[in-house]
């Protein structure tokens, strides 16, 4: 098949690497390649939605922002799939603050490209849609997982779906973005991490944190880790491959 010279970057995005080639071929000339930067934000609470994003290497969070100035993560995209696509279903705007938490690429379209194309392509709008699917089992575990389970389980699984998205032990993950991810005060990742490296299952290193033992990691994680790439594998498999 005869692809642009950006279709293997863009296809590095595992949602639009499972697009049937007429289908890419139809989006490709509407993509481009953008820089995602730590800390970036992309949309705030309420924003109107113009671009649909598919990241490549980069991991962006989709996070509550509380009156007191607090935030807590709601959900998570990366190579898997799409995000400012489910949110611009109806309203077009934003649900919350969507803020790059690992730096790296993505490619982008604006959404009245992206509309054109799910009315144009039915294969295309049903893989977007089973992606939607498996990305609110995701986002309603997580909301779930915020509100019994202990801050360290949901760290470890944290953690695991991080380097799930980036193939990388080591992770450039800051105390001060995992504690906006999980809700808490840094004080609380401080200790957290401290008693994981104490434990040899983590160690740390300025801005970053290595996984050392996954298989014990996985044993600390919260059911919710296996549950959330359990329904990505039911409704799109391959999407959320572990290696």
């Amino acid at each position: 098949m005869n692809y642009g010279p950006k279709a293997s970057i863009h296809r590095t995005n595992r949602l639009l690497a499972a697009l049937e080639s007429e289908d890419f071929l139809w989006l490709e000339p509407h993509l481009e390649i953008v820089e995602l930067s730590r800390g970036k934000v992309l949309y705030e609470p309420g924003e109107p939605i113009r671009y649909t994003y598919f990241p490549h290497d980069a991991v962006v969070s989709l996070v509550t922002v509380l009156q007191d100035g607090g935030s807590v993560e709601m959900t998570v995209f990366g190579r898997e799939g799409a995000l400012g696509f489910a949110s611009a279903l109806v309203t077009r705007q934003s649900f919350g603050r969507y803020v790059t938490q690992i730096p790296g690429t993505a490619s982008r379209v604006l959404l009245e490209r992206l509309n054109e194309a799910l009315d144009a392509r039915p294969k295309l709008r049903h893989a977007l849609f089973r992606f939607t699917e498996a990305f609110l089992a995701q986002t309603l575990q997580t909301v779930a997982c915020n509100a019994v389970h202990s801050v360290e389980a949901r760290f470890c699984r944290l953690l695991l779906s991080t380097r799930d998205r980036t193939d990388k032990d080591e992770l450039p993950l800051t105390h001060e973005a995992l504690a906006e991810m999980l809700g808490v005060q840094r004080s609380t990742v401080s200790s957290v991490t401290s008693a994981l490296q104490k434990s040899g299952l983590i160690s740390q290193g300025r801005g970053t944190i290595r996984i050392v033992e996954r298989s014990r990691l996985e044993d600390t994680a919260c059911e919710c880790y296996q549950a959330i790439h359990n329904s990505f594998e039911r409704l799109f498999p391959g999407a959320y491959h572990r290696a």
